[in-house]
């Protein structure tokens, strides 16, 4: 009878002590847990940081069923910005379809541990729907959803083939949520050699 009245109390001590624990204590622990397990990737773009030769073709019509694709030249130029956090990425190719001028800002989110691909044409002049996503195992995917011909669909970006001379970028729509992607943008950089 006095084992079960022992028992009886340690439980409620037990059960005291977690009631008293902070409640904020708990948040942090739960928080630091799910940090851990992702990956800081606030480096991820420093290997593209430099001047780059590119050689891009790109599909003249997605979505149409059209095969027409059209081939430029030119160079990347990327800069780090807010010590690898972000960086600034200015591409410049012409090709017989005319001449291309993009930028591209990307961000990192350290609380999601994922970047913002956010990019611009000299043409529009405004920034258009950010790609969202991640590395892993040295490929970035980035996806966002957006409206194509008052369609929405969903854009994928990837990078992948890093190496410290080159590196390669896709980019396909899907308007079937995903089940299919045509792919619209190719681009492979090699690096400028310097000195």
């Amino acid at each position: 009878m006095a084992t079960y009245r022992i028992l009886g109390l340690l439980s409620a001590i037990c059960a005291a002590s977690f009631a008293l624990y902070p409640i904020h204590a708990l948040a942090q622990s739960n928080t630091e847990q799910a940090s851990a397990t992702y990956r800081d990737g606030q480096h991820d773009f420093d290997f593209e940081i430099g001047t780059w030769k590119t050689h891009l073709t790109r599909l003249l019509h997605p979505l149409s069923g059209s095969h027409t694709w059209a081939t430029y030249d030119g160079t990347t130029v990327v800069r780090r910005v807010w010590n690898g956090r972000a960086n600034l990425v200015e591409l410049e190719v012409d090709g017989p379809s005319g001449h291309l001028e993009l930028l591209s800002l990307r961000l990192y989110n350290a609380a999601a541990h994922q970047w913002s691909l956010n990019v611009a044409s000299s043409r529009g002049g405004a920034l258009g729907v950010p790609t969202i996503g991640e590395f892993k195992n040295g490929r970035g995917e980035f996806i966002d959803q957006e409206t194509f011909n008052d369609r929405a669909i969903l854009v994928r970006f990837v990078i992948s083939d890093i190496t410290p001379e080159s590196c390669h970028f896709e980019q396909a729509f899907s308007d079937d949520g995903g089940k299919t992607w045509e792919v619209n943008w190719i681009a492979t950089d090699s690096r400028v050699k310097t000195g």
